[in-house]
Parts: C-alpha cells; sequence; structure tokens
C-alpha cells in the first residue's frame, strides 16, 4: 500500500509529511525535493509569504546513505514565519491578551473558516485557517518529489504549465509536450506563448491595483506511463476518478477535467473517441489523437496522461468582503492575511505532486515487490506481456 498524509500549521513549527509504501532501493535526491519546492514559491502574482520562507525539505527517517529502507519516509520543512507566531501558535496552554492573540472571527467568503467553525465548534476561526491554508501543499510537492524519483525508474515523466489565467487567452492553450517541456524554469507564469504572458501579468497588475485576485487553469502532463493502471472492476478503483479527486483536493481547484473534458460534451463521438492503430514495429497500440487524455474505462491506455485544473480566484482580497462577526453576528468586513493575487503556476507543482501521487500508487498496487530491484522485475515482465498481446 503506498500512501501519504501531511501534518502542520500555517504558522506553526513546521510541516511534516509521511510516505509510506516506497519500496526499499529507491535512489533520493534531497537537492530534487527542494527544487520541486522552489519551484511551488515561484509565479509572478505571489504574496509577502514567498519572501519569508525559503522551504527545504529535512528527511527524517525512512532513508539511509541516499536510499530508501522500504520503511515510512519523514520529511520536514521548518516554516521561517514562526519566529513571529510563537505564542499565538504555541502548542501548550498559555493566556494572551485579546490584541496579541490574533484571533479570527470575521470569517472571510470563499474559505473554510465558517464552515470549519460550525463544524469543530472553534470560536477563534484560525483553528480552521492554519490548517486550511494552501500553506499545507508545500508538504505534498515534497511527498511528491519522492513519488516522482519512483516513477523516474520507470521513466515516467511529469510537467505543467498555465493555460489559461483571469480569462486570457479566450481559448485555453493546447500544447504538445515537447512545447511544455521547452519553458524556462525562470518563466513568471509557465506560459508558452510570451505574448500571452505579457498579457496575463499585465492583468494581474490590473487586479492588485484594485485588491483583487485571479484564477486560471493548470494542465499535468505525464508521459512514460504504461498501459493499464488503475482498473474498471470497482469505481473506487477506476484511476480517473482518483485523478479528479486528487486534483480537486487542491486549495481553489473547483474543477478538473481529463483530456478533452467538458469541451467533449458538446461534440459528436465520431469526433471525440481516439481511434485505434498498431505499430507493428513497436508492437504496442497506438492512437492518433488523445482527447481521452490517456485513460479509458478508468485505466491507462499508454498515450500522455493530460488533466486540468480550474481555480477560482484567491479567496483573501484586499478589498475586502462583507462578512459577518461571528460573536456580534453584526456585518462587518472579511478578515484580511497575507495573500496571493494569483497562484496558477504553483497549482501547477502542485498539480503535478498530486500526479505524481496518484500513479505512484497505482504503480505500487500493479508491480508491488518489497524493493526497487523486485519491483523492476515485475513491471519489465509486464511490458514484455504488452509485447505479447
Amino acid at each position: 500500500m503506498f500512501r501519504f498524509t501531511t501534518a502542520g500549521e500555517s504558522h506553526g513549527r513546521a510541516l511534516v509529511a509521511i510516505v509510506e509504501g516506497l519500496p526499499a532501493g529507491v535512489p533520493v535526491d534531497v537537492s530534487e525535493i527542494n527544487r520541486q519546492l522552489k519551484r511551488r514559491q515561484q509565479g509572478y502574482g505571489r504574496g509577502g509569504r514567498m519572501k519569508i520562507e525559503h522551504d527545504e525539505a529535512q528527511i527524517l527517517s525512512g532513508v539511509r546513505h541516499g536510499v530508501t529502507l522500504g520503511s515510512p519516509v519523514a520529511l520536514m520543512i521548518e516554516n521561517k514565519d514562526w519566529a513571529n507566531w510563537t505564542e499565538v501558535m504555541a502548542a501548550e496552554a498559555i493566556t494572551l491578551e485579546e490584541e496579541k492573540a490574533r484571533r479570527l472571527k470575521r470569517p472571510r467568503p470563499g474559505h473554510a473558516d465558517l464552515a470549519g467553525g460550525q463544524k469543530f465548534g472553534a470560536r477563534d476561526l484560525r483553528n480552521i485557517l492554519e490548517r486550511a491554508s494552501a500553506r499545507e501543499t508545500a508538504a505534498r510537492v515534497a511527498a511528491g518529489a519522492l513519488a516522482r524519483q519512483l516513477l523516474s525508474r520507470f521513466d515516467v515523466e511529469i510537467l505543467s504549465h498555465v493555460v489559461q489565467l483571469g480569462g486570457v487567452p479566450e481559448k485555453p492553450l493546447g500544447l504538445t509536450w515537447e512545447e511544455i517541456a521547452a519553458i524556462p524554469e525562470d518563466s513568471q507564469l509557465r506560459c508558452a506563448d510570451s505574448e500571452t504572458e505579457a498579457r496575463m501579468i499585465a492583468l494581474i497588475d490590473e487586479a492588485r491595483r484594485a485588491g483583487d485576485t485571479l484564477g486560471g487553469i493548470f494542465e499535468v502532463v505525464a508521459r512514460g506511463v504504461v498501459p493499464g493502471l488503475g482498473s474498471h472492476t470497482s469505481w473506487s478503483e477506476k484511476l480517473d476518478g482518483r485523478m479528479a479527486q486528487s486534483l480537486m483536493s487542491i486549495p481553489a481547484v473547483k474543477a478538473v477535467s481529463i483530456g478533452a473534458g467538458v469541451e467533449a460534451s458538446g461534440l459528436r463521438g465520431s469526433e471525440v473517441h481516439d481511434e485505434i492503430a498498431y505499430d507493428a514495429s513497436e508492437k504496442r497500440f497506438t492512437r492518433p489523437t488523445n482527447r481521452a487524455g490517456g485513460l479509458e474505462g478508468g485505466i491507462t491506455n499508454g498515450e500522455e496522461l493530460r488533466v486540468r485544473g480550474f481555480l477560482k480566484p484567491i479567496s483573501t482580497l484586499r478589498r475586502a468582503l462583507r462578512s459577518v462577526d461571528i460573536d456580534t453576528k453584526k456585518e462587518d468586513a472579511a478578515a484580511f492575511e497575507r495573500s496571493d493575487i494569483t497562484a496558477v503556476p504553483a497549482a501547477g507543482v502542485i498539480g503535478e505532486a498530486m500526479v505524481a501521487l496518484t500513479l505512484a500508487r497505482a504503480m505500487r498496487e500493479k508491480f508491488g515487490g518489497d524493493s526497487l530491484e523486485e519491483m523492476r522485475r515485475n513491471y519489465e515482465g509486464y511490458c514484455e506481456q504488452l509485447k505479447g498481446y
């Protein structure tokens, strides 16, 4: 069983990720984990928190001399901002003066503040905010970096890019793998079209001046994925369902599409379904199109896996929306916490991590093995089986 969990609050001492189910013998490069963490912090339109945090992962367990042991791997990412919140976020029982407690009682529309407060009976909505914060996704990216290092041993690669931001361009971009791979790492928005990116940046500047925020669409693409991951046999085993859930769990993502997605619903069947051919030299089935996004019947079909996440605008606005004080029940402006103008490029990096974690789980279920060597043998045997089909 491959699984992961995270712990930690936005302004707490640290974030923690625990990954279980990695086979023994997987080489682990900490610098690659830190590279992914840095990518998550980049992007035009990010907020002031990114200037404070310099995320780096520390491996606490499960790795010895650069390779996994087969036991749970624990990662920790320190919150640099903790120094400013040691009393407010203290684990021990202490009493703070009201003006120092940073109590939140004016819920922000679009956040978990009010619904979470009602669910848990919290009179200080910071109890909800701190865990619901997108800061938690740094731990997911670290866990996803471990999953990527497993997947790389099976030649699986994962990339993401921004296809639309704030409605620009009117039609989301559709790019080949090569075009996405050509986007430079220092790109401000991970958008392949420089003219479109310039328009997006101008829109972000406009939203900043107006005290507003912007959403958008990112696409994650994985190539080298073997046919046969997931299953049609049970609703819970369908990989498209798992993939959609993993992306929907990212804060601010309100919709997910796979392949042609929503667009396919308005087309005829002849315009949607990918016809099948056979490449005798490669001994494999091929498809000239990939409108299915690499998944058919809940199972990978060997084509590129393509999924998109649709982000709503960031919920915390400098120009505060109307809210209600949970104590007095009187109308008041929503509370304001540091926020981004947009975080679509960062969401793409988080999306890469969630896709990697979902694929790693599916790979471990299919090929098992206590060690990487054993898993490789099972994988190679299956690939030979596919050639004979």
